[in-house]
């Protein structure tokens, strides 16, 4: 009898620990990645350049690039910089925006990318997208996935504590978003990769579950571990469908219609997904979402990200229209606007009860 395989793309090596940074040319040569220590060293003009001065001496065959926001004019700009010098690889030191805007310029220019991440704001670090600012709005793009990802705890903690908590969001929305992709599944008959749904969901339920706090760095392994799970359930499916649902209509609602007032990705998306649990009728799954992100200092509710009720009734209304052909429980439903304010006051109400 054959025996039946499958390719998962996923990194070679990840590293996450307290003084990983350190370790960093010596782990990228270990792994063949970067025997010459020729990289491109994309990083931010805050956070990034403090790094740059600590970690050149250990990397000096490395160029440094200041990325300038995280656009795809921005990720074209350093796939022309770094083009035709011989590299090695590409690496990304700092947030989701550097690291989403160097696997795009790495992809454009086809080069190996290592992502070092300096927070845990989503689950980007290592998904097989890149989420970058247009002429349009936004837009994902498709990449290969990070050959190396590397989190250095000791650097997380020095993150502001709103990112990290934001990545708790995008972790635990996961569960709502294999919901949805269930539903879809039996309503539409949409294919479900179950391997992919089974990481996510692992991943949304080991940071929900988890009786720590910001602070453990037993926590942050978890978390950092749930998000990589994460990108690689999205690598697996070939698409967001494993961590994004209602709960990410929901936000790309709200950075449609209030794009200057847009809260973080993962304090929106860990919203949605509380309320989105609810809709279905899944009140104790609901709570447990709500409580978990109270616990760690993340909003429940929409005046706590500086919207109003009617403000996020009509984000809720809007949000089908920012996935078409994706379905979920908002159009299972099809809630007109007077419905969706009646559903989120019984939220409101259970919820604090």
């Amino acid at each position: 009898m054959p025996v039946l395989t499958r390719l998962i793309p996923s990194p070679v090596v990840v590293d996450i620990n307290g003084g990983a940074l350190a370790d960093l040319s010596r782990l990228l040569a270990d792994q063949r990645i970067s025997a010459s220590g020729k990289l491109a060293m994309a990083i931010s003009a805050g956070s990034g350049v403090k790094l740059r001065d600590r970690l050149a001496p250990e990397l000096p065959g490395a160029d440094w690039f200041l990325v300038d926001g995280g656009t795809i004019d921005a990720a074209v700009k350093l796939a022309d910089a770094i083009r035709g010098r011989r590299y090695d690889a590409v690496v990304g030191l700092g947030g989701g925006k550097i690291i989403d805007v160097t696997k795009y310029a790495a992809a454009r220019v086809g080069l190996p990318m290592v992502a070092v991440a300096t927070n845990l704001s989503h689950d980007g670090i290592c998904s097989p997208v890149s989420t970058l600012d247009n002429d349009n709005g936004r837009g994902s793009y498709g990449v290969p996935t990070p050959i190396a990802l590397v989190i250095d705890l000791d650097v997380i903690r020095e993150a502001p504590a709103r990112y990290v908590r934001a990545g708790i969001g995008d972790a635990v929305s996961n569960i709502s978003a294999i919901a949805d992709w269930e539903l879809s599944h039996k309503i539409t008959g949409e294919p479900i990769d179950g391997l992919a749904a089974a990481m996510a969901r692992g991943a949304g339920e080991s940071v929900l579950r988890h009786p720590g706090g910001i602070g453990d760095d037993s926590f942050l392994t978890v978390l950092s571990e749930g998000l990589v799970l994460s990108g690689i359930a999205m690598s697996i499916s070939g698409d967001t469908r494993p961590s994004s649902g209602a709960c990410h209509e929901i936000s790309h609602a709200f950075d449609l219609l209030h794009p200057r007032r847009a809260a973080a990705h993962g304090e929106q998306v860990g919203l949605g997904a509380a309320f989105a649990m609810h809709l279905r009728g899944s009140h104790e799954e609901s709570g447990l979402i709500a409580e978990t992100l109270r616990h760690h200092g993340l909003p429940v509710l929409p005046g706590e990200i500086g919207f109003t009720v009617p403000e996020f009734v009509e984000a809720v209304h809007y949000a089908p229209q920012t996935r078409p052909g994706r379905y979920t429980i908002l159009e299972h439903l099809e809630l007109s606007p007077t419905e969706i304010r009646d559903a989120y006051a019984d939220y409101a109400k259970t919820i604090s009860s």
